[in-house]
């Protein structure tokens, strides 16, 4: 089993900071390959880019938690935020997603 939970998530001014953690626990070898998904409403899940320079994923192993640090928020970045994890085991894929964090950027 494999388990991520998110946090961190809130309510904050444009060009606020956040940083939001996914804890993961059970059977995963490395942390390596879970990363950030957002849903804002009425869009489809989409994967959170990492170019720009905005937003930066971190992973401290000996917690196996991974961080995403967003700064410079602006409001089209209000979405619920999920950390994700696929994987292959024995020809079959698995995503796993955690419940999500609610962020919320005013104008």
């Amino acid at each position: 089993q494999v388990h991520l939970v998110e946090s961190g998530g809130g309510l904050v001014q444009a060009g606020g900071s956040l940083r939001l953690s996914c804890v993961t626990a059970g059977s995963i070898i490395s942390i390596s390959a879970v990363g950030w998904y957002r849903q804002a409403p009425g869009k489809q899940r989409e994967l959170v880019a990492t170019t720009g320079g905005r937003f930066t994923i971190s992973r401290d192993n000996a917690k196996r938690t991974v961080y995403l640090q967003m700064n410079s928020l602006k409001p089209e970045d209000t979405a619920v935020y999920y950390c994700h994890l696929g994987l292959w085991r024995s020809g079959v894929r698995y995503d796993y997603w955690g419940q999500g964090t609610q962020v919320t950027v005013s104008s």
